[in-house]
């Protein structure tokens, strides 16, 4: 069947508009506001505020997430020469997407986006409309093996080659009886030798800092009231998600710390602390 004979709204876009719920807070729209970003409604905009009325520099943590993920992107194909990306949990297409990152550097490089929420994969589509070496998929990571073995997965990423897994923002949305340190070892079972796993996470950093804490566990509840998800995870737990991925310097810390280019302006609010990431690769 050509495109011409498809009954209209009954493309893969089209169905995934229709799926599209305006009348609960979404993740990614949320997020999306919190960059500052017009994708999102009145509810994600209920529970943004909410938020920063307990976090007040919550955006400026969505920035420095952004920063750092563009920052890992540029190591990767660069210095690390990797060539194809997996990005689960992708979110809202936004200024600085990595096969933009990746693809000024490597014009070569390949790009899956992973998302599991329909709007995702509406403006994605969109945006990659006509860029045959970056594709977008609607999945969740709570099947890992439906990503690994998506035919659309395999169309772009050599799973005999290194490849640069990111994990931005996502780990911190599975609750602890989903397993996600489960679901992070199946997926660094897939990676060959020399592949990369990247990931940012909340962070709840305890006793030693209770202002944080209290920040953390406040955000913690609200998140899972609303959206009902959002675990700010202590040091060791995020750590377990590398298994024995050797990680890079200057390792698991505040996403600002992570490599910073020279010019880069650091917003140092309470949730500086609570939003932290890192770079491992798999021997």
């Amino acid at each position: 069947m050509t495109d011409n004979d498809q009954n209209a709204g009954d493309t893969p876009q089209d169905r995934a508009s229709a799926a599209i719920d305006t009348s609960k807070p979404s993740i990614s729209r949320v997020y999306d506001f919190m960059l500052g970003g017009k994708d999102n409604f009145a509810v994600d905009r209920e529970v943004a505020q909410a938020a920063l009325k307990i976090a007040p520099d919550a955006p400026a943590a969505a920035r420095a997430n952004r920063a750092f993920l563009r920052r890992v992107v540029r190591h990767l194909a660069g210095e690390a020469g990797v060539r194809q990306f997996l990005d689960i949990g992708s979110g809202l297409p936004t200024q600085g997407n990595v096969h933009e990152v990746a693809q000024q550097v490597a014009p070569d490089a390949r790009v899956v986006y992973v998302d599991n929420d329909p709007i995702v994969l509406v403006h994605g589509r969109a945006l990659l409309a006509r860029n045959g070496s970056t594709t977008v998929i609607e999945a969740d990571i709570r099947t890992p093996e439906a990503i690994i073995d998506n035919p659309a997965v395999s169309a772009l990423i050599d799973f005999e080659q290194p490849v640069g897994l990111l994990l931005f923002g996502i780990l911190h949305h599975l609750n602890d009886d989903e397993e996600p340190e489960a679901i992070a070892a199946r997926l660094r079972a897939a990676l060959p030798s020399g592949s990369y796993v990247a990931l940012s996470h909340f962070h709840n950093p305890g006793p030693s800092m209770p202002e944080v804490s209290a920040q953390a566990t406040a955000a913690e509840k609200l998140f899972n009231e609303h959206l009902g998800t959002g675990r700010w995870r202590t040091r060791d737990e995020i750590m377990a998600y590398f298994g024995d991925l050797e990680l890079l310097d200057p390792g698991l810390v505040p996403l600002a710390e992570w490599r910073p280019d020279p010019d880069e302006v650091v917003e140092r609010g309470i949730t500086y602390h609570t939003f932290v990431g890192g770079v491992a690769r798999k021997p």
